[in-house]
């Protein structure tokens, strides 16, 4: 029988330095090319809806799975089954919402520890919707980061924000009026937004900084500016496929010229060391997020794994005979 998870249960699970572990991992997989990945694919529906999937494979965990999500009225809904790949048994059903904001902070922790420059201490975050606190949580929880400036539009959502953030890491929160203050002076500069043009110029970077850019995943939109990426010396991201059919910040500057997109590389080649994550401390160095399925499958095995171990859950009578 398959075990649901619901959001709950996920919640009681799952912890950043479990799903840390589980990405990097993967990541790790991918490198050694026992970790397969299909890219997100949407369908359009007529009530201006999506629904979205993607799907992933680990021959060393021994788990595959997708991330099935559908938006419609307003409303996400987030689901992952997973299956056995040697019997092709469906494990469990897990309700992933808090799941994938947590991995996706997960992926960006990965990457600040092997891009980012061992010192760094100020973080600015532009974005204070449901996915920026796993985000710096992932980052403090990777470097000793001592001071976070947060932006978003809405003044008094920015500054709930920063008072709810405060309690989840050690690091002073500071809510600011403009991303340019947010940003001038960090060390690692995040970008969680769902706008379609640039909210951060590179002309506010400082010497060294580390991006994760995670909001955009469609073609038509970007948080950074054209000039951020020409200025970045190390391009990563989590899938260069995916990222080729919808990561707008690098579509908008590198376009179908693959000279250009010679420049990206798979966070899993630095993860294992084939690719160095920086070359220099004042390098600016940038990961472009889409949010792949072996980060669901990884974390969401681990869950499960954890799950079984505690008796958390409840059994689902599927595909009996």
């Amino acid at each position: 029988m398959a075990l649901l998870l619901t959001e709950s249960d996920v919640r009681q699970l799952l912890t950043m330095p479990m799903a840390l572990e589980a990405v990097e991992q993967a990541f790790r997989d991918v490198a050694e090319g026992t970790f397969i990945l299909h890219s997100r694919r949407r369908i359009h529906t007529p009530n201006k809806g999506f629904l979205h999937y993607m799907a992933a494979a680990d021959f060393v965990s021994g788990y595959e799975g997708l991330k099935i999500y559908t938006y419609a009225k307003g409303a996400l809904r987030f689901l992952v089954p997973l299956f056995r790949w040697d019997t092709g048994e469906l494990v469990a059903l897990i309700e992933a919402d808090h799941m994938g904001r947590v991995r996706t902070g997960a992926a960006s922790g990965v990457a600040t520890k092997f891009m980012a420059r061992p010192d760094v201490r100020t973080v600015a975050l532009i974005g204070t919707g449901s996915q920026a606190s796993t985000q710096v949580e992932a980052v403090c929880a990777v470097r000793p980061i001592e001071h976070v400036r947060v932006y978003g539009r809405n003044e008094e959502k920015r500054r709930e924000f920063a008072r709810h953030l405060a309690d989840r890491v050690n690091a002073a929160i500071d809510a600011v009026d403009s991303p340019e203050r947010a940003v001038r002076g960090a060390d690692v500069v995040i970008t969680i937004t769902s706008a379609a043009d640039p909210v951060i110029e590179s002309a506010w970077l400082a010497p060294g900084a580390h991006i994760n850019a995670v909001g955009s995943n469609l073609a038509h939109k970007c948080e950074i500016d054209g000039e951020t990426v020409r200025q970045a010396g190390v391009i990563a991201t989590d899938s260069i496929e995916q990222a080729k059919i919808e990561a707008g910040d690098l579509i908008q500057v590198f376009g179908a010229d693959a000279g250009r997109w010679a420049r990206v590389v798979d966070l899993a080649q630095i993860v294992v060391g084939h690719v160095p994550g920086r070359h220099d401390r004042d390098q600016i160095t940038l990961f472009k997020s889409n949010g792949v399925a072996i980060e669901d499958v990884a974390v969401g095995a681990r869950v499960y794994e954890l799950a079984r171990e505690r008796g958390v859950g409840r059994e689902v009578p599927l595909f009996e005979k």
